[in-house]
């Protein structure tokens, strides 16, 4: 019931991707054309278009047909996954509608374990991306690329640069962790800073993420959902200049960030928002979802923590506690252990893993608490 939202792909672009090689990546996506829906019992991947637009810019029209042409004409790597392209969600009566259609749609899939890759418009539709884990009964870690925090007045109606609000105070509060990856201090109000801080939430600055991308690693590693906003991406390297952004991620660093997200074994869920609408931003658009299905098929599957003999423990005492690492024999990766708190109400019901780096395992070693295993700590007992 929930596909009938989608609408298939127009006559003229599945004329185009018949008209490619059988060694580009169209040829090897099945496709929802005018006659008929692809069967999901096989496939991993679904990229879906939403022409909503409205919660950002005051026309509706929409395009996506640029972002396909440009997808489909690139050559896979190695991989084996089934690929799907469901089609679009067309803009409801009102963009109420919009928000639930895309909210079923995706729900729908990941609960078939496919992992829906959403081309959106305006980025409030990661509201609907969030509330599509409501029937999963599962705290969710959001993770935005993006120059903004994107809080707005609680008085305010929904938009791009307003959602985050929404999905802080609706009801049921489904939000375990809130991640921004590449924002610009002067982009944002020293409220709104102090207010991420409040909420124990993570935030990474654009200079940070330039200086030492890696660092992201081990957040995607623990997000279920990724929510891309393309003015994060300076205009030299996105050719945005209708939204014009001096200053940003570069291609480079965009791709590596949506390789990391495809590598988490968690993210079940990855969307694209405020692209404007032009061959230019397309051609990005499209490599951005190639490294995120490369990232895909390098999947460890070390999520949830798996067999404990393939792990080596590190325990390093403190002065009133310990702190426990885990290190994987396969992937060299880290993970810090949260103790279950049994006197407080939290939200954690046993020990779980926060996904670390060597760097966080080091300070340990010299009696530093990392961050975010205190931020995490201070969450499970609100």
């Amino acid at each position: 019931m929930e596909f009938n939202f989608l609408a298939p792909l127009d006559i003229e672009t599945i004329a185009f991707i018949n008209g490619l090689s059988s060694q580009h990546l169209g040829s090897k996506v099945v496709f929802h054309g005018p006659k008929d829906f692809p069967d999901l019992n096989q496939i991993k991947i679904a990229i879906i278009g939403v022409l909503e637009n409205r919660g950002i810019a005051k026309t509706d029209s929409f395009e996506l047909t640029y972002i396909r042409k440009e997808l489909y004409t690139l050559f896979p790597g190695n991989w084996n996954a089934s690929i799907a392209d469901l089609g679009n969600i067309l803009n409801g009566d009102s963009i109420e509608d919009t928000y639930f259609a895309v909210q079923k749609v995706t729900a729908s899939l990941i609960k078939k374990r496919i992992i829906p890759i959403v081309i959106g418009g305006s980025q409030d539709l990661t509201y609907s991306l969030y509330r599509a884990f409501d029937d999963l009964e599962q705290m969710v870690n959001l993770v935005a690329i993006d120059s903004k925090f994107d809080f707005g007045k609680e008085s305010d109606p929904i938009s791009a640069t307003s959602y985050l609000t929404k999905i802080i105070l609706d009801e049921p509060n489904n939000l375990f962790n809130y991640c921004n990856l590449g924002f610009q201090t002067y982009y944002n109000s020293q409220e709104e800073i102090d207010l991420i801080e409040k909420l124990f939430f993570d935030a990474y600055r654009l200079g940070d993420i330039s200086k030492n991308i890696s660092i992201s690693e081990p957040v995607f590693r623990d997000a279920d959902l990724v929510s891309v906003d393309l003015t994060s991406v300076k205009s030299s390297e996105s050719g945005n200049f209708i939204t014009f952004t001096p200053n940003g991620l570069n291609g480079k660093e965009i791709c590596a960030l949506a390789r990391y997200a495809g590598i988490s074994d968690k993210v079940s869920l990855f969307g694209i928002f405020n692209h404007n609408d032009t061959k230019q931003e397309s051609v990005l658009i499209a490599q951005i979802i190639w490294y995120f299905i490369e990232g895909f098929h390098y999947r460890s599957n070390e999520y949830p923590f798996g067999n404990k003999d393939h792990y080596l423990k590190y325990i390093i005492p403190f002065a009133e506690e310990e702190l426990v690492f885990y290190k994987s024999n396969n992937t060299d990766r880290w993970w810090i252990e949260i103790p279950f708190i049994s006197n407080v109400n939290n939200k954690l019901k046993k020990s779980t893993l926060l996904p670390c780096s060597y760097e966080e395992y080091l300070a340990g070693c010299n009696q530093e608490i990392p961050e975010r295993w205190w931020k995490a700590q201070r969450k499970n007992m609100v």
